[in-house]
């Protein structure tokens, strides 16, 4: 039975594992996307994504609490800078885990795990995309086509156009 047995270990020592799960957690915050196994982005996405839930409120406290976990400086001021608003409307779900398949050397299943709303491929111009319009019916077209070319020769230009013309 595996009852509360909820973190994958890896294969580490506890203090081998938090160093490696903070400097995935840093390179993934700097670079927002990241090639790893796919245990290890499994981890990494349940260490990381407390973590940018604190950064939407920028408090010293906060800071500090991520400041623990991740071990690098540059690392908190760009999560709390730059990944913080982009992701300030999203109710979590902050990462993507993309598997790529088996690495050649010892046939690792390799995943790619990125920041969501950093990739401009997904999310057009950071994610900024048009809505889709509703489509109409085609019945009654030709009444606005009609009604389109009434109005262009009744606009004050036109008539303006029109009386030039004329002379």
């Amino acid at each position: 039975m595996r009852h509360g047995k909820k973190i994958n270990h890896l294969g580490r020592k506890t203090a081998h594992r938090k160093a490696m799960l903070a400097n995935m957690a840093a390179s993934l915050i700097e670079h927002k996307r990241i090639n790893t196994t796919v245990a290890k982005a499994k981890a990494l996405k349940q260490f990381i994504e407390p973590l940018v839930t604190k950064s939407k409120e920028d408090t010293t406290h906060n800071r500090r609490l991520v400041f623990s976990k991740l071990r690098d400086k540059y690392a908190v001021s760009e999560l709390f800078r730059e990944v913080a608003p982009k992701v300030g409307d999203r109710p979590g779900g902050y990462t993507r885990i993309i598997k790529l398949g088996n690495r050649l050397g010892d046939n690792a299943d390799m995943a790619l795990i990125e920041l969501v709303d950093f990739n401009e491929i997904y999310n057009p111009k950071g994610g900024d995309a048009k809505k889709k319009t509703t489509r109409r019916s085609r019945r009654g077209g030709k009444k606005n086509a009609e009604e389109t070319t009434n109005s262009e020769a009744t606009t004050p230009e036109n008539d303006e156009k029109a009386s030039n013309e004329e002379k």
